[in-house]
């Protein structure tokens, strides 16, 4: 067995708070021999969640910011196993993993058990469509960077028929509608404003963007940006309304088609790419998983401590986790910023349970909002949490801003002074190329 006569800590789920903290883990534990850290996820590579509308969008070559599991496991002291956890033995202590098969049918690797004294279940979020008809068959989700990379090559070959069929451009052919105006939905409708236009002016030149791009952005709320502060979402409404794109609140989707969308009220919006961005819930598997509690959205629910109710040794962190948050009818919010505060706390958390002192509750911090236009602007709120009261921001000072939340993502994963290096150098060894993905 892994790990044996040392303390096994098991975390499911290399997302952004999963992957933070095996790597504080096994910097601080497993290379000093404490514990044996595993890794258990089911995808090969690492990429920031938050950029996913940038992948989907083309603005960014996801290559460029994906990071090897293997490698990283290798560099910081944790071993990483490929696989999907599909249930759990409390009792015997197993996380039960499914077989695994390539692209061809071939089994990657078998069915198998991975023991744990300690269990930390960190596998984020999926997208929920309630149950919509069609949305399954003819919407993609965005919720994993192949799903962004399908959505980008529909979206180029959109446009390569378009130049090329003999007949003119249909209405709704080049449409897209984005169904959810979170943060995800806004920002890919800003991102796509440009980068579509960017892929036609590549010579597609049978193809007029004022005639024949349109973007539509659907909202079941009264307003975009609902979980945000008022006053980002009206700032962010006016620049994608600026921009051309058309926003379309209390509109709740009824049926997905081929050719378009069907609201509730009836009405039909015309559009061959559709990307569903609204409505999250947790993965499947953790709905009654061996009897932990969970709530209507499948999240695990979880003390202050981070510890699931009815398990002390299995902890849940992440968007899969339902947080008390004290004062609060909400638990802690589904945000990146979250998510690394968690992983944070449980690096400190799981020193103390080895130490065999008592546990600490886990604070959320709300250090503000930001949401990115991609090169138009961004506006958010800034240190909130700290102040007492939101300072709006926007422009060049907010970019930067939310530049720096992912910077601080990669000095987690990478360390400091590696992502300061990268950072000084990342345009020197670049080769030119066209300002968006083109395939």
């Amino acid at each position: 067995m892994e790990g044996s006569g040392v303390h096994r800590i098991v975390v499911v789920g290399g997302g952004a708070g999963g992957l933070e903290l095996v790597t504080r883990l096994g910097e601080t534990l497993g290379k000093g021999g404490r514990a044996h850290v595993t890794l258990v996820e089911r995808a090969r590579t690492h990429l920031w969640k938050p950029l996913l509308h940038a992948v989907a969008a083309g603005s960014i070559d996801r290559a460029q910011h994906e990071l090897n599991y293997l490698a990283q496991a290798h560099w910081h002291g944790f071993a990483y196993r490929f696989g999907e956890m599909v249930g759990l033995d409390r009792a015997a202590k197993q996380v039960h993993l499914a077989p695994t098969f390539d692209e061809d049918g071939r089994q990657i690797t078998p069915a198998r058990s991975i023991g744990y004294d300690t269990l930390v279940i960190a596998i984020g979020s999926v997208t929920n469509d309630f149950g919509t008809p069609g949305a399954r068959e003819f919407a993609v989700p965005l919720e994993t960077p192949d799903q962004a990379t399908r959505f980008h090559r529909r979206l180029v070959n959109a446009c390569l028929r378009a130049n090329t069929q003999i007949e003119p451009v249909r209405p709704g052919q080049l449409h897209v509608a984005i169904i959810g105006a979170g943060a995800t939905g806004t920002e890919l409708a800003a991102e796509l404003h440009r980068t579509v236009r960017a892929v036609v002016a590549y010579g597609l030149d049978r193809i007029s963007p004022e005639r024949d791009i349109h973007i539509v952005l659907i909202e079941a709320a009264e307003r975009i940006l609902p979980a945000l502060p008022e006053r980002i979402a009206a700032a962010t409404r006016k620049l994608l309304e600026d921009l051309g794109v058309e926003v379309r609140t209390g509109a709740r989707v009824s049926e997905v088609r081929a050719d378009g969308v069907v609201l509730a009220s009836g009405a039909f919006i015309p559009s061959e790419l559709v990307i569903w961005c609204a409505g999250v819930k947790a993965p499947d598997v953790l709905h009654d998983l061996d009897g932990l509690e969970s709530n209507r959205i499948n999240q695990l629910v979880v003390l202050p401590t981070l510890q699931t109710t009815r398990d002390p040794d299995i902890f849940a962190i992440g968007d899969c986790a339902a947080c008390p948050r004290p004062g609060f009818a909400q638990p802690v919010p589904p945000r990146a910023q979250a998510a690394h505060q968690q992983a944070s706390h449980m690096v400190r958390q799981l020193q103390r349970r080895l130490a065999g002192e008592p546990l600490q509750p886990y604070i959320y911090r709300d250090f503000g909002s930001l949401v990115s236009l991609g090169k138009y602007s961004t506006v958010g709120s800034l240190m909130g949490g700290l102040l007492g009261r939101s300072v709006f921001i926007e422009g060049y000072f907010a970019r930067l801003v939310y530049r720096m939340l992912y910077k601080m993502h990669q000095a987690a994963l990478y360390g400091g002074r590696a992502v300061l290096w990268r950072t000084l150098l990342g345009g020197v060894s670049q080769r030119p190329g066209p300002s968006v993905k083109l395939h």
